[in-house]
């Protein structure tokens, strides 16, 4: 028998044991049995496998029905096979109730475990006419666990739960009750500014009550009064942040509506101290006019933007002088009607006492006049009495 030319090796006939094997499976095709199994395949796919070992190797499998726990010896081969590369899971959870949602929050609080852990909590009473809120700052994204609880006095089961991020239904939360206490948790990871904003827990019964956790980045405090200064001066506006480092700090200038960005590069007008990282300060030299107005110092942090007013004025020397000359001006008034009240008063008086003299002489001339009138009658009869 001739073996077949597609068996030869690279130094002629194959061992006694492959032409055996050849033999024996030509005599099952000829009997019409089936094709050969994957038993007896072994040796030849060994010595296959043997003789072209310096090819890559490639090994397909198509399941009919490959369920998942079928398929996990494959999903373990794989992932040996690429274990340097990344690994993304996503799951969807159709109905997921409190219960069933504890191994999802699990896995999201494993998944970011280097991130620090938040957790505040707020106090409901049944009979409260206000909703209670808190304000939170937070800096950097962080693991979040918000409680609410509440006292119900006629039973926790006729309470009904709900969480809402904004107008928005939130699911995946929890509810325990110990006693006459109903608690409701929900937790989560706050990684982006979209994130931020309010979380609200409501209690619905024949009252409804509702807590609130408002999320917002650290304030930027500047000087509340405005900065007053001088033509020709130089000055210094500061923004702090408390226990914070902002990641950037810009600088903006607006005289009406519109924000420019300052860019000490472009002018020597102007410079920045980046000290500490926890503050800015901005440097303005040769002050003008012009200068005056709105300076906004604007912090950018993880999870969002922050920024506060600093008023700059600046004044003229003479802007100084204007009351002064004011009260002069109001002095010299006051001395000049005092002056023509007095010249008035005098010339008045003056009249008067010219009429009153003018008067005493008519009467002297009246009074002379009638005395030597009375005379002569007189002198006359003493005449005739000495005749």
């Amino acid at each position: 028998m001739r073996a077949p030319s597609g068996l030869l090796g690279p130094r002629g006939l194959l061992p006694l044991a492959l032409l055996c094997l050849l033999a024996a499976a030509r005599g099952s095709l000829a009997d019409g049995q089936p094709t050969v199994s994957p038993l007896t395949s072994v040796p030849i796919e060994e010595e296959r496998i043997t003789k072209y070992s310096n090819l890559s190797l490639e090994s397909h499998n198509i399941p009919p029905t490959a369920s998942p726990l079928t398929s996990l010896p494959i999903r373990g081969e794989m992932m040996t096979k690429y274990s340097n590369l990344s690994l993304e899971s996503h799951n969807i959870s159709l109905t997921a109730s409190p219960l069933t949602s504890l191994p999802i929050r699990g896995e999201m609080m494993t998944k970011y475990s280097n991130l620090s852990l938040e957790s505040h909590n707020i106090s409901l009473t049944e009979h409260s006419n206000v909703p209670v809120e808190k304000n939170i700052t937070l800096e950097r994204p962080s693991n979040i666990e918000l409680t609410c609880q509440i006292t119900i006095s006629r039973g926790v089961n006729s309470v009904n739960v709900t969480w809402k991020k904004g107008d928005e239904l939130l699911e995946n939360y929890l509810t325990n009750a110990t006693g006459c206490i109903l608690y409701a948790q929900y937790m989560f990871t706050i990684i982006n500014s979209k994130q931020m904003g309010s979380y609200s827990c409501f209690f619905g019964g024949e009252k409804e009550q509702r807590g609130t956790f408002n999320f917002k980045v650290p304030e930027i405090h500047g000087k509340n009064k405005p900065l007053i200064t001088y033509v020709g001066d130089s000055t210094v506006l500061m923004c702090k942040c408390q226990h914070c480092s902002p990641l950037h700090w810009t600088w903006y200038h607006s005289n009406g509506s519109v924000q420019v960005p300052i860019d000490v590069q472009m002018s020597e007008k102007y410079a920045i101290n980046r000290t500490n990282a926890n503050e800015t300060r901005l440097k303005i030299m040769q002050l003008t006019e012009d200068n005056q107005g709105s300076y906004w110092c604007h912090a950018v942090f993880q999870l969002g933007e922050s920024e506060e007013r600093v008023q700059l004025v600046v004044l003229s020397y003479l802007v100084p002088l204007k009351p002064f000359l004011g009260i002069v001006v109001e002095v010299a008034i006051l001395v000049a009607v005092i002056l023509l009240c007095e010249t008035y008063t005098q010339k008045k008086k003056k009249h008067i006492d010219d009429g009153k003299e003018f008067e005493q002489v008519e009467q002297l001339k009246s009074d002379d006049t009638n005395g030597v009138e009375n005379n002569a009658p007189r002198h006359r009869k003493n005449e005739s009495v000495s005749q």
